[in-house]
């Protein structure tokens, strides 16, 4: 979620006021402590992400494919709304992918200073959490000819990097070499370089060269509950340090959000077109390919997320999502609106990725200069549920198909076979294998559950590399 601004304000810093110091507490924290691929979160039919601002006024959208299935998965359901988003009045709720188009400008007013803390003796757990994690977000700038845009970010080590969203820096996939600025909390503005973006995470690295940096801390899914206080950070209408708050909704949601590879990067399986928002369907494939060539797949990302109620919008991409003890557990990435085109904001569906996909990706981009992601090998489609009537819910990933000598052939997985959980996600469609398999690096692990015959299996499988498959 990126926040438009007025691009005849150039790069100049004072667009948005600085904010003064606040007394951080860097600690001596590792963020990569954890280990490198946390417990799955579960899977369910997708929502939508919010993009980063770029131009001003939204683009048509794009006509729907033929062919539509009548049976709605968890994520058919919500596609509906997306488009009734895009292109009705507002008269049905619905996943935003496009957050940003909502706001044409950097909100006015004095900023205030980050954490504000008046009453010492009444500070709370939200206060404290948000004094702990302020240091670490920042305000990011985007500008690449007569387009711009803000988001958020976090600083994950003393070095420079600093994670976001590949739509924050890509301008949803609109400029291929952006100028970029990012200000930290404490006011100071320093010119930031591209390590790297991973499309199909949406989440990408930034490096900037300024001293005194303070690393957040990063916890793990594997200690979030549903129920749990989330707090989110960030520059929502360009109001830097913002903090809403609210609880953890849910830990099994899966969305889609349109690719935001920038103009030079050619998306998998496009032959090296890379569609820009107006090119996203947002019907889904009837088919996919658990992780690797799944019609529409150039145009779709599949993200596992944490839903929150916390108060998320255009200009939070890319930043914070904490706990009660301030430790990220998530980074913000999309919200759900009742407007056309998220012109109605923050309803109290936001998502945010988890911080142990984050991790992961990060640490690649950060070694590498790109992420790896999974490649199953099959042909699925949306199985129905138990008792076969059902026209409104599915009940796992049919395989239609197994490529010869891929991982899901080599372990054991056959046509007519029932996927209902991988890697400890809950799978209902396509759209949740595709996720789940994604998340995992090109080599990882994983466990597949399925039934044949009624007869559930469990097989260990080791993914190929989504990059390398045609």
């Amino acid at each position: 979620m990126t926040e438009p601004r007025d691009p005849s304000r150039g790069t100049d810093p004072q667009h948005t006021r600085p904010l003064p110091p606040v007394d951080g507490r860097a600690g001596e924290r590792d963020p990569w402590a954890r280990p490198l691929y946390g417990a799955p979160a579960g899977g369910e039919g997708p929502g939508g992400g919010h993009g980063s601002g770029s131009s001003a006024g939204p683009a048509p959208a794009g006509p729907a494919p033929a062919g539509a299935r009548k049976r709605f998965t968890g994520g058919a359901l919500v596609t509906g709304m997306v488009l009734a988003a895009l292109v009705g009045a507002g008269t049905a709720a619905g996943t935003d992918a496009l957050l940003d188009r909502g706001a044409t400008g950097t909100a006015g007013g004095s900023a205030p200073a980050s954490v504000i803390v008046n009453d010492q003796d009444e500070v709370n757990a939200v206060t404290a959490a948000a004094q702990k994690a302020s240091p670490s977000t920042v305000t990011i700038s985007v500008s690449a000819g007569n387009q711009a845009g803000s988001g958020s970010g976090v600083v994950v080590d003393d070095e420079g990097h600093i994670l976001t969203n590949t739509h924050v820096v890509t301008l949803d996939g609109t400029a291929g070499d952006p100028s970029i600025e990012v200000r930290l909390d404490d006011g100071t503005v320093h010119p930031a370089t591209v390590v790297g973006t991973d499309p199909l995470s949406d989440l990408a690295v930034l490096k900037i060269d300024a001293p005194g940096l303070v690393p957040a801390e990063l916890g793990s899914i594997e200690d979030v509950n549903v129920g749990d206080t989330a707090i989110a950070i960030g520059a929502p209408l360009g109001l830097s340090g913002t903090v809403t708050d609210g609880i953890v909704s849910t830990l099994d949601r899966t969305i889609a959000v349109a690719s935001s590879a920038a103009p030079d990067t050619p998306s998998e399986g496009d032959g090296g077109r890379t569609p820009g928002r107006d090119d996203f369907f947002f019907d889904l494939p009837e088919e996919g390919g658990g992780g690797g060539s799944s019609r529409g797949a150039s145009e779709s990302v599949y993200l596992n997320v944490i839903q929150t109620d916390a108060a998320i919008n255009s200009g939070n991409s890319g930043g914070p999502l904490v706990d009660r003890d301030g430790r990220v557990i998530g980074i913000n990435v999309a919200i759900a609106s009742a407007g056309a085109s998220g012109e109605a904001g923050n309803i109290g569906v936001g998502f945010a990725i988890p911080v142990d996909t984050a991790r992961r990706v990060a640490e690649e981009i950060i070694a590498d200069g790109s992420a790896s992601h999974g490649y199953l090998g099959t042909t699925v489609s949306a199985a129905a549920a138990a008792d076969g009537r059902s026209q409104a819910f599915s009940a796992g990933a049919q395989v239609q198909e197994v490529v010869d000598g891929s991982p899901a052939d080599e372990a054991g997985l056959r046509a007519g076979d029932v996927i209902t959980e991988f890697n400890g996600h809950r799978i209902e469609d396509a759209t949740s294998l595709t996720a789940a398999v994604r998340e995992l690096p090109a080599g990882g692990t994983g466990t597949v559950v399925y039934l044949r015959d009624g007869e559930q299996r469990t097989a260990e499988v080791t993914v190929a590399d989504a990059a390398e498959q045609g």
